[in-house]
């Protein structure tokens, strides 16, 4: 899929793609850090159907809406024919203890023997973050384990 980039002086940068529907949806990055999320016509970019200003945070949730179910379906379906495995997505929210602190001081293998094996921030996927990765609220944390050991992390990342 190809994705357009346009300048827009004097306002930013859009970027664009068509959908399957025919209907062009992107984002416009302002040059003072805004952001909107855009659906426009196929045959006029430029007429916008619907533009939803999103606050940097805002866009960050959007994105890991919508990165990291497509990475846990793929790693679902890797694990498919493994009894016992299970991937899921666990969030860091504003209050987690974990909120700041690097990933190693979670001791996650060690506590639960769960593996995080990617964090979603920002739309950014972070493939095998290491122990000195901090983590921040918003984030997605990719884990793989047993149903026991995944409920053991999402106490820990939720209580400490």
């Amino acid at each position: 899929m190809n994705v357009d980039v346009t300048a827009l002086p004097g306002i930013g940068v859009r970027k664009d793609f068509e959908s399957r529907g025919g209907r062009r949806i992107g984002v416009v990055v302002h040059r003072d850090g805004g952001i909107d999320l855009i659906v426009a016509q196929r045959d006029d970019p430029d007429a916008c159907l619907a533009q939803v200003p999103l606050t940097t945070d805002e866009a960050a949730v959007l994105a890991n809406l919508l990165g990291a179910p497509q990475l846990v379906e793929s790693l679902k379906e890797d694990h498919r024919d493994l009894p016992g495995i299970t991937t899921r997505q666990l969030p860091i929210n504003n209050n987690s203890p974990y909120r700041g602190r690097m990933l190693g001081e979670t001791g996650m293998r060690t506590r639960t023997k769960a593996s995080i094996v990617a964090i979603m921030r920002a739309g950014q996927l972070h493939p095998s973050p290491g122990p000195d990765f901090v983590l921040d609220s918003g984030d997605l944390l990719v884990v793989v384990g047993t149903p026991q050991g995944l409920d053991a992390a999402a106490r820990i990342l939720a209580d400490g």
